[in-house]
């Protein structure tokens, strides 16, 4: 392609006499007369100290500048906001979490778009970072790589964050004493790195990698690692050769690109928050996705990978033995993935699987494709008198597959999490903890407390929780969340009442409400919206815009 059509954005910006002031300014910060001849590439670092997801990413970002630099690109490095899920969870701040990944997204579209960035890289490292920045690469369309800052080390005694978690579970419980309970506060975060099981960072970059939006590698390696440097580097050099090609997020965000995430994700035995972000992902690019897509790949392609809530292992284990490349190919062979799209490499899916070796023969991580986990998905998508537009469910088979029991509602998590650790729950409860969604919450918490302290309570197999809210990729158990149409909108799950029955199928996707139509449309008639949480603020901003679960919580705007 000619010089200038790969400037096509910066040109603009830096060329002519008029231009002499948008020069002196970048003079200032480094520029060249050589380098206004340059492509720029925009680093987008979610660098932050406030946690260790993010606290390397600094680093990771001038690998990537030094890549576009040595290709013959400029580049600029800037930041974007991140927040910490595992700091904020259980508290008001969670409600700011999913409202990141819109911020996210607006902060990249912003700066690129302000700037005149002709190609970005984008480097996420916590939950919210990988949607968000994916989301914004695609509002911009133009050639663009996501790098993954990779994963943290296990703790002592295989510990990583749920583990924390349920030790207070445990301690609640009587089986773990305020010793034990610091010993793994102490030890389960060893350093950088995003958490360690099949959580919703690692679901996502591994979904990333599948679509083709990263390089081949990218979303197993080790946050401090040569590989993970070498990544970086390589990723700002890939901009270069895609300002060649002309190619663009759009043009690898296909649906079929899409359907192959979805596949990972589910082989993978990935975070019910997959549903959600690449549903989102997918309104921004303008590709047709919806809830029930998640249903008809699910019915062909199993779950085999053993990791983290629901299984033993960690991601810097599946790093060890090749990371999910060999998995992709098994799955190409297998006709579970469209070998033709194209991804950030320039080449097709199946070129760069072509050369991938198997995984070690001696390995129990990953299960081949006749001896599954579970020979269907996990991810269920439940409708029913209870979600008539759909909600998720998380349903290894290690739960059962069917629940049935009486509600105890909450109108918060706050309530929920004080019932389950005086005693109050016990088992054959149904929790409904409502009034969490995108807009009642607002910003749709994750309920990794509560449901950390029913499994560290012992209670994983005997009590179930549904939600209008969303769960961690660390969450497990009998779970539900997501339903829709959510409370505050006057969704079934605002009618439900303490001692009604709740049942839950995961063969048949159902959840269903016990009480007949006529009784539900005298509480409906009963029922009055409250007043929304925030009247101002970006929390109130979010609360106006927002679309349902179903649709991927994304802001009309978007």
């Amino acid at each position: 392609m000619s010089e200038d059509k790969r400037r096509r954005y910066s040109s603009p910006v830096v060329d002519g006499l008029g231009k002499s002031a948008s020069r002196a300014m970048l003079r200032a910060v480094g520029f060249t007369d050589e380098d206004f001849k340059r492509p720029q590439v925009g680093i987008a670092s979610t660098w932050s100290n406030l946690t260790p997801c993010n606290m390397h990413i600094d680093g990771l970002a001038r690998e990537a500048a030094s890549g576009a630099d040595e290709a013959g690109g400029k580049s600029l490095i800037f930041n974007t906001i991140t927040v910490s899920d595992g700091i904020a969870n259980g508290t008001e701040g969670m409600k700011y979490s999913l409202v990141s990944r819109e911020v996210i997204a607006d902060s990249i579209e912003t700066v690129a778009g302000c700037e005149g960035f002709d190609g970005l890289v984008a480097i996420g490292g916590c939950d919210k970072n990988m949607p968000g920045c994916m989301m914004g690469l695609a509002r911009l369309n133009r050639p663009s790589v996501f790098v993954y800052g990779g994963t943290i080390q296990p703790g002592d005694n295989h510990t990583d964050i749920i583990s924390v978690f349920e030790a207070v579970g445990a301690h609640a419980k009587g089986d773990m004493d305020l010793i034990e309970v610091k010993q793994i506060e102490e030890t389960a975060i060893p350093g950088p790195g995003s958490c360690g099981g099949m959580y919703t960072a690692n679901t996502m970059a591994s979904a990333i990698e599948a679509m083709g939006m990263s390089l081949p590698g990218s979303s197993a390696q080790n946050a401090v690692s040569e590989t993970k440097e070498a990544d970086c580097r390589a990723a700002g050099a890939a901009v270069l050769n895609l300002l060649d090609k002309d190619i663009k997020p759009r043009d690898i965000m296909t649906r079929e690109a899409f359907e192959n995430a979805i596949t990972v994700v589910i082989a993978l035995g990935g975070s019910t928050n997959a549903v959600l972000h690449l549903l989102a992902m997918a309104s921004t690019a303008e590709v047709d996705l919806e809830i029930d897509d998640f249903v008809r790949i699910g019915k062909r392609v199993p779950v085999l990978a053993d990791l983290r809530p629901s299984g033993h292992y960690m991601m810097s284990e599946l790093v060890a033995i090749g990371g999910i490349q060999p998995l992709m190919k098994m799955l190409l062979e297998a006709g579970m993935l469209h070998g033709d799209c194209l991804t950030v490499t320039g080449k097709t899916l199946a070129e760069n699987l072509a050369d991938v070796a198997p995984y070690p023969d001696s390995q129990t991580i990953v299960h081949a494709l006749d001896n599954p986990i579970k020979k269907d998905s996990h991810l269920r998508i439940l409708r029913g008198n209870l979600a008539p537009t759909g909600a998720v469910a998380k349903i290894t088979g290690k739960e059962g597959t069917h629940f049935s029991g009486r509600a105890r509602v909450f109108h918060s998590e706050e309530e929920a999490q004080a019932r389950i650790m005086d005693g109050t729950v016990v088992a054959g409860d149904v929790l409904v903890i409502r009034y969490e969604g995108p807009k009642g919450g607002p910003g749709m918490r994750e309920m990794l407390t509560p449901t950390s302290a029913i499994m560290g309570k012992g209670l994983g197999s005997d009590v179930a929780l549904i939600t209008d809210g969303r769960f961690s990729g660390g969450s497990h158990g009998f779970v539900v969340g997501h339903i829709t149409p959510e409370a505050q909108d006057g969704g079934p799950i605002a009618l439900v009442e303490d001692g009604d029955t709740i049942t839950i199928d995961a063969e048949a996707n159902t959840i269903e409400l016990a009480i007949s139509d006529d009784d539900m449309e005298a509480r409906r008639a009963r029922w009055q919206a409250p007043a929304l949480r925030y009247p101002r603020g970006v929390l109130a901003k979010y609360a106006r815009t927002v679309n349902s679960a179903s649709k991927g919580a994304v802001t009309d705007a978007s």
